[in-house]
């Protein structure tokens, strides 16, 4: 059935007055781009008095009031960039309607900007999750248009065959629950360890859709056992225990603008180095080979992220002006 889009009803339809009103929200560090436009397709949102249903609406945030839940919107705060190694257990959403355990609750950041988490990492999934006010860069960030790559580090049940690899590699189809399913892919798939009992694989996804992993490598008759989140874009998960959490250095803050609000072109080059790599790295040893030479690898305890090294046993740090350590904050007990 075509979904009619629903015509605006407010007068805020002229695109001189200013910006979208979802950016403007968005850039007040309310949440993502795509969740402020679901707030304000569920009519949480007004400008002047007017209930805003549906888009565009474009409003000027120096001289329009604009309100979220009866309440006037705060101007744009200093922006806050937080790496979270997210434990198992917690859900990443700001508001969950079960009252679970929220990542949220992990990060007292001394600026109280109001963050919000980037993307989906699952309640029995760790790993590197983002926080953040920057509404803009989060949409950069989420949406599949950027092409912005993850890396996780997966341990699945059973012995993954070579079949199962290419399967993996060559795209799985996954049903949609509101809209129609499409074909999943691996960007690049790395085995690290298999055995009879167990095969630990690293995998690098460009897109984010619900439980994706999960859900190939079910698909496959595989269930997963452990997954934890080890890259997005340029930031590694190292130097961090499970539930701490560090501010982003300048250095990576730059990188990842850089990465997120590439143009066309750039993003282009880079999926074609990325693919390239991939088909250069199955060539020379083989799509689905250990990486180890002995053809197993110890496996790491859940607070070990891949690639960690000689780091994990020292939180990362970087200082401040005065030389002050900064960055590394432990969850409050």
């Amino acid at each position: 059935m075509i979904r009619r889009r629903k015509q605006p009803t407010h007068p805020f339809l002229q695109a001189d007055r200013g910006e979208r009103l979802q950016k403007v929200l968005a850039k007040a560090g309310v949440a993502s781009r795509r969740r402020c436009e679901e707030l304000i397709a569920e009519g949480r949102v007004s400008v002047n008095g007017h209930m805003i249903d549906s888009l565009p609406a474009w409003v000027n945030a120096a001289e329009d009031q604009v309100v979220l839940d009866g309440k006037p919107l705060r101007k744009e705060e200093p922006k806050a960039y937080v790496m979270l190694f997210k434990p198992k257990g917690f859900v990443t959403t700001a508001d969950d309607p079960e009252g679970r355990p929220n990542v949220l609750n992990l990060v007292e950041h001394p600026s109280r900007a109001r963050l919000f988490p980037v993307g989906r990492l699952d309640m029995d999934s760790s790993g590197l999750l983002l926080l953040t006010n920057d509404g803009e860069l989060a949409n950069r960030l989420t949406h599949p248009r950027y092409e912005m790559h993850k890396g996780y580090e997966v341990t699945v049940k059973g012995r993954l065959e070579d079949t199962d690899v290419r399967r993996l590699e060559q795209g799985i189809f996954l049903p949609g629950k509101d809209a129609p399913g499409a074909r999943a892919q691996a960007s690049s798939l790395e085995i690290l360890d298999r055995d009879r009992e167990k095969t630990t694989l690293h995998m690098v996804l460009r897109e984010g859709r619900n439980r994706q992993i999960r859900r190939m490598l079910l698909d496959l008759g595989h269930g997963v056992s452990k997954l934890r989140r080890t890259s997005m874009g340029p930031l590694e998960l190292r130097g961090l225990a499970l539930g701490e959490w560090r501010d982003l250095t300048p250095d990576e803050i730059g990188q990842l603008r850089r990465q997120a609000f590439a143009d066309a072109a750039t993003i282009f080059k880079r999926r074609a180095t990325a693919e390239r790599q991939a088909r250069n790295r199955r060539e020379g040893q083989g799509a689905a080979s250990p990486r180890s030479s002995s053809g197993r690898r110890q496996d790491r305890s859940e607070s070990e992220p891949r690639g960690a090294g000689r780091h994990s046993k020292r939180p990362y740090r970087h200082s401040r002006a005065g030389g002050a350590p900064a960055g590394t904050r432990r969850r409050s007990t």
